[in-house]
């Protein structure tokens, strides 16, 4: 499950960074709002959803989560196990949650500008948080 959640997790970076890159593109250059700008924040969404399944499945039967359920002060005092049990998962939920609203509302958005710039804001500030709380040294 662990490699799963790995090798998926490649797959949600570059799709999300080809989405925020495309929706910037589309932004300063004032491009019109195609169906592949919607298709690509659709898949987006899909693919960190699919990702958060997978790694919530993987949570539970991580050590990480048996650590903090025996001994949450020792894990807390430790800054790599707290960023596997603790600072990892709670900052992909809140990404997760981002897209989510990101993608509802760029759907009420009646101009193109006003769907990238939706799109560059919520897919942007998850894509930092998601960069921020990989396990770099876990994951490479």
């Amino acid at each position: 499950m662990k490699e799963i959640h790995s090798y998926w997790a490649y797959l949600v970076v570059l799709i999300l960074i080809f989405t925020v890159v495309n929706a910037i593109i589309g932004l300063t250059q004032k491009k019109e709002f195609k169906d592949k700008d919607l298709r690509l924040g659709l898949f987006t969404l899909i693919v960190s959803h699919i990702q958060l399944l997978i790694g919530l499945g993987w949570y539970f039967m991580s050590p990480w989560y048996k650590a903090l359920k025996a001994d949450s002060a020792a894990v807390m005092g430790e800054k790599a196990t707290r960023l596997l049990a603790v600072e990892h998962p709670i900052m992909m939920i809140l990404a997760i949650v981002l897209i989510t609203i990101g993608w509802s509302k760029h759907k009420k958005k009646t101009t193109d500008p006003a769907r990238f710039k939706t799109f560059v804001i919520f897919y942007g500030i998850a894509l930092l948080l998601i960069l921020s709380r990989i396990p770099w040294n876990n994951w490479l």
